[in-house]
């Protein structure tokens, strides 16, 4: 074992980090006779298997994305929205929270599932108990991080401090995180376990699939709990301490779950700076959202398709970028073939073990963007015309957008794994993050050339 640059170099080193790695070798893997020593390989898995596991839970995702973009479209002319519109700021980083909890709970499980973990039933139930109990504690503690935020930069434009406003904040946001994440936890578990039965690869199903209905979800249960706590805001306004108190009681009770639980009690401890960090990335988002859709009169159509579609792209690279690590060596020390900083020719097209499901996800997200776009338009409720020039500017700023996540996906997760951090628990939030800022500030640029240098707006008269 070679002391600099954390790579491998001898067969008994390759054995004995295989033989940490996993700990119950799933038979599925077989040994490569190409390597030296008994290390067993990452699972031999065709790209058109690939394309079809990917693909369904995919269009399945960009459904979901529109639902929510529509969802979006009415709820910004609520009451709750127009009187406190820290709401509409929240709304992008709330659907990041969420996807980030779910995400990172399906690659932890996954990577669990590929390692041949979960056949116990034992096992399988603490891993499940844990993680959902982890996943609302940081439900909880991150929607009142996201209130303060919220409410500071309300402040800071101008639309001051009111007590009531930020108690409607905190109280919306942990409903909205903790429900949601709740029910969608169980959705992803069970496809985790069917497709882990069915000897398919749950990292290309789970993670796409924990965002499929999970932005018109929280979307909604945003906007219809807000609404409904907006209106006793004056005359009942105990409700919303007493919901604010049951949530601080729950609190302990989940923590000391967690902490009896040796799947989660490490994560309980450090995985806060990736969920926090990514709030404030995912709240920069959320701030060009809020916007944009006073300058540009259909963004909120496709932001939330343009952020969903990407970040649940790279939350399957991620994810199965992470198993590999997990199979192939022990963290803090990189295997022969990762390599943190490499050409992003080598990263998404040729040259490195990822780079073939990288091509695949690229060229998914073309044609898939496609289809998206034009749905998305067809339940647009405004008076709205979609334009060649509009739609080959969104085409050319969604693949830009996943381009980039997937490069620094590859350095981000190798850079984990050579520091002794896990991905499973820290990539995808700042990946996530990532994918909702960028993809604001891309389509906000896609916007402006339609609109400001074409001069062929996305929303004019029929």
């Amino acid at each position: 074992m070679s002391g600099g640059g954390g790579s491998l170099s001898s067969g008994s080193s390759i054995v004995t980090i295989s033989s940490v790695a996993i700990s119950d070798p799933d038979p599925d893997y077989r040994a490569d006779p190409n390597e030296h020593g008994d290390k067993r390989n990452i699972r031999n898995e065709k790209w058109y298997h690939t394309i079809v596991q990917v693909s369904v839970p995919f269009l399945i995702a960009g459904m979901g994305t529109i639902g929510a973009g529509r969802v979006l479209t009415t709820a910004k002319n609520l009451s709750a929205f127009t009187e406190v519109p820290q709401l509409l700021i929240l709304t992008t980083a709330l659907q990041g929270l969420k996807g980030n909890l779910d995400m990172c709970l399906a690659s932890r499980l996954c990577t669990q599932a590929n390692l041949g973990n979960m056949k116990g039933r034992r096992e399988i139930i603490k891993m499940i108990i844990g993680n959902i109990a982890l996943v609302q504690i940081q439900a909880i503690v991150a929607a009142l991080c996201l209130s303060v935020f919220g409410m500071g930069v309300g402040a800071i434009n101008g639309n001051g401090f009111v007590w009531n406003h930020a108690l409607l904040l905190a109280v919306s946001c942990m409903c909205t995180a903790t429900s949601s994440c709740f029910i969608l936890d169980f959705v992803m578990i069970a496809v985790i376990m069917i497709s882990h039965r069915f000897k398919m690869n749950p990292d290309n199903l789970a993670t796409p699939l924990a965002a499929s209905i999970g932005d018109v979800v929280s979307i909604s249960i945003l906007s219809f709990i807000a609404s409904e706590f907006f209106l006793r805001l004056n005359a009942e306004i105990w409700v919303l301490y007493i919901v604010l108190g049951f949530f601080l009681v729950l609190l302990p009770l989940w923590i000391l779950i967690v902490l009896k639980n040796k799947y989660t009690s490490s994560v309980l401890k450090s995985g806060w700076v990736p969920i926090l960090s990514a709030l404030l990335i995912s709240g920069g988002g959320g701030l060009v959202l809020e916007r944009m859709v006073e300058s540009f009169e259909g963004f909120e159509v496709f932001q939330p398709v343009i952020n969903g579609i990407g970040g649940n792209l790279v939350s399957v690279q991620a994810s199965r970028m992470s198993t590999m690590l997990h199979q192939s060596s022990i963290m803090g020390i990189l295997p022969p073939h990762g390599k943190i900083w490499v050409f992003p020719w080598t990263a998404l097209f040729v040259g490195s073990p990822y780079a073939t499901t990288a091509r695949l996800l690229v060229a998914m997200a073309i044609p898939g963007q496609l289809i998206f776009v034009f749905i998305a338009d067809v339940l647009n409720p405004g008076n709205c015309t979609l334009y060649a020039y509009f739609v080959i500017s969104y085409i050319v700023v969604s693949v830009l957008q996943v381009l980039l996540l997937l490069y620094v996906a590859h350095i981000i997760i190798h850079a984990m794994w050579r520091y002794k951090i896990d991905p499973d628990n820290s990539a995808i939030p700042y990946l996530t993050a990532l994918g909702d800022l960028s993809g604001s500030l891309l389509l906000a640029l896609a916007f402006f050339v339609v609109y400001s240098i074409i001069h062929q707006p996305y929303c004019i008269e029929k």
